[in-house]
């Protein structure tokens, strides 16, 4: 069997980095030579405090949602208006295109055009790439425990959710935790417990993830949103790490270079989501972060990293990823595989 099925990780995550101009009607165009219609996009002005703003197709383009905040979904038309075949299309708007303002976009494609999927006791629509292992799974809440199908074929290692209607959390499943814990995407908390409200204390099957009657998760006729992670060899990887506190930090294996890690510290409280990626820090150490919970502008200085051609190398003491004896979680996105499917080896940076 092949190392890996994706020997091109750009057909299904790309990261784009561009320059405000404050223009109507501009077109971001992704930068790898292989096209990609995005579904997701997850954008942030990296020059100023701003907020985050989390568009995807089977919500619609107009419809923005905001990872550091509790807001429900909002329509703005001014924002990004079209998911085009290499990229979006982006307004005037200060949040996607200020004028001289540097940004950066992150982009997933999944299936498309949703699908209704009756795999749970609620019936949802879901956009999915198996290939890929992503899916963008919506669905109405019932307030009291359900299933939800997400049509990945696997059992997603990691779930991000948010109640679209009212003000509630951003919640997180994440596989190295468990279906008994809770973190939250929107706050800074250490790892909390589930009491069942959230996922029913259920894992996630290969057809359904649970929830319970949590009223971010679950809100009685609340239109809800996930977004939904299998790991794939090689392209993805859902994990954990315990961090030692000095600057030869801890290695991380994913079994491919990175293009993007989101690393969250869930055995202290105060520690955000910090993301990093291969576009805006183009050789190591890679440290420009942004935090997926603050509309804080761009930081660096204090979270660096070697991205190679395995995975991590932290290179840093601070405690946003390098706390000594801290527990961590990630996932990370490929730029390469560690070996092709042809067996073929894959230089580090």
């Amino acid at each position: 069997m092949a190392y890996t099925t994706i020997d091109d990780p750009t057909a299904y995550f790309q990261t784009v980095t561009y320059t405000g101009n404050g223009a109507t009607g501009r077109s971001i165009v992704l930068p790898s030579d292989t096209d990609m219609q995005p579904d997701w996009v997850w954008l942030k002005s990296r020059g100023e405090a701003e907020h985050h703003q989390l568009t995807d197709s089977v919500r619609g383009v107009n419809k923005q949602l905001y990872s550091h905040l509790t807001y429900a979904e909002a329509t703005e038309t001014d924002r990004i208006t079209a998911f085009n075949s290499d990229g979006f299309t982006i307004q005037d708007d200060i949040i996607v295109n200020k004028n001289s303002i540097e940004f950066v976009a992150w982009c997933w494609k999944a299936g498309g055009s949703a699908s209704s999927n009756s795999n749970g006791s609620i019936t949802s629509s879901v956009s999915v790439s198996t290939d890929a292992g992503f899916s963008i799974v919506s669905y109405t809440g019932t307030g009291a425990n359900a299933t939800v199908g997400h049509g990945l074929g696997a059992a997603p290692a990691m779930i991000i959710q948010k109640n679209r209607i009212d003000a509630q959390p951003w919640w997180v499943y994440h596989s190295s935790i468990g279906a008994g814990g809770q973190l939250r995407l929107s706050g800074t908390d250490a790892e909390g417990s589930d009491g069942g409200v959230l996922w029913n204390s259920t894992a996630p099957t290969s057809t359904v993830f649970s929830l319970g009657d949590n009223g971010g998760a679950n809100g009685s006729s609340d239109a809800c949103i996930a977004y939904c992670f299998v790991e794939k060899k090689g392209y993805s990887k859902v994990g954990g790490y315990t961090a030692n506190g000095n600057a030869d930090g801890t290695f991380v294996y994913t079994g491919f270079k990175p293009a993007w890690i989101m690393i969250k510290a869930t055995s202290q409280s105060g520690e955000g989501w910090f993301m990093f990626d291969n576009k805006r820090d183009v050789d190591n150490a890679v440290d420009k972060h942004l935090a997926a919970n603050a509309s804080t502008a761009e930081g660096s200085g204090s979270h660096g990293m070697d991205f190679v051609s395995n995975g991590i190398k932290i290179r840093n003491s601070g405690d946003g990823t390098n706390t000594s004896g801290g527990a961590y979680v990630y996932m990370a996105f490929a730029e390469n595989p560690f070996v092709n499917s042809n067996g073929v080896p894959v230089n580090a940076r």
